[in-house]
């Protein structure tokens, strides 16, 4: 089964139709500041009105005040939040959107830990960095994002690319997958080649695909 697609990282109005065109569900915003892929909220929600009403519109937040990413969420109108940083259940409860919770697949990452979040946080799983908080182009132990993928519905994130993706979806087998730089001329720019190999490589069966390299 093609698994859902999220570009994650838009600043650009076409990069967001783009991506809806080919086939995203959903499209990302970064509201940190701090981060190379910043988007500011009226800016964000000028793409949010032009998107097609079947794609979601997704805020990425770290370590912000609940106040803040509530305020962001009505102005943009947000479909769903993404907390990226050390955000507890009880912050992600007090949110009145759908909350996707980044984890760090690190080297101590044990699966069973997925389980203090209840069934309506949906996981992402995503290479560690306390600096940058996504967008790293690393990718993550595959083995242990399958354990945790046949544990509960998990959005697979982490240096995944049009080159990999086959691999990755087969290997892991994720409700959804997450690209930011995997597909981008630089941060916050996609490349529009990129989009395209990307959705064309998910179309693909594997008999298709080495017909066609």
């Amino acid at each position: 089964m093609t698994p859902r697609v999220k570009i994650c990282g838009i600043t650009r109005g076409e990069d967001a139709l783009l991506a809806a065109q080919l086939g995203a569900s959903a499209i990302g915003f970064i509201f940190w500041p701090r981060s190379a892929r910043f988007i500011e909220p009226e800016a964000a929600r000028e793409i949010v009105t032009a998107l097609p009403s079947n794609v979601v519109p997704v805020g990425v937040f770290v370590n912000q005040p609940a106040m803040e990413v509530r305020a962001i969420a009505s102005r943009v109108r947000l479909a769903a939040i993404q907390l990226h940083g050390h955000e507890s259940v009880e912050y992600a409860g007090s949110l009145m959107e759908p909350v996707i919770k980044a984890v760090p697949v690190t080297e101590v990452f044990e699966v069973e830990a997925l389980d203090a979040f209840p069934e309506s946080i949906t996981v992402l799983l995503d290479a560690h960095d306390p600096v940058r908080r996504g967008g790293t182009g690393r990718t993550i132990d595959w083995t242990l994002a399958a354990q945790a993928a046949a544990r509960r519905p998990v959005i697979l994130s982490g240096g995944l690319n049009p080159e990999n993706i086959r691999a990755a979806v087969t290997a892991v087998r994720p409700y959804g997958i997450d690209l930011s730089s995997g597909v981008e001329s630089s941060p916050g720019v996609k490349n529009p080649a990129s989009l395209r190999a990307l959705f064309e490589a998910l179309s693909l069966r594997p008999a298709e695909r080495a017909h066609n390299t």
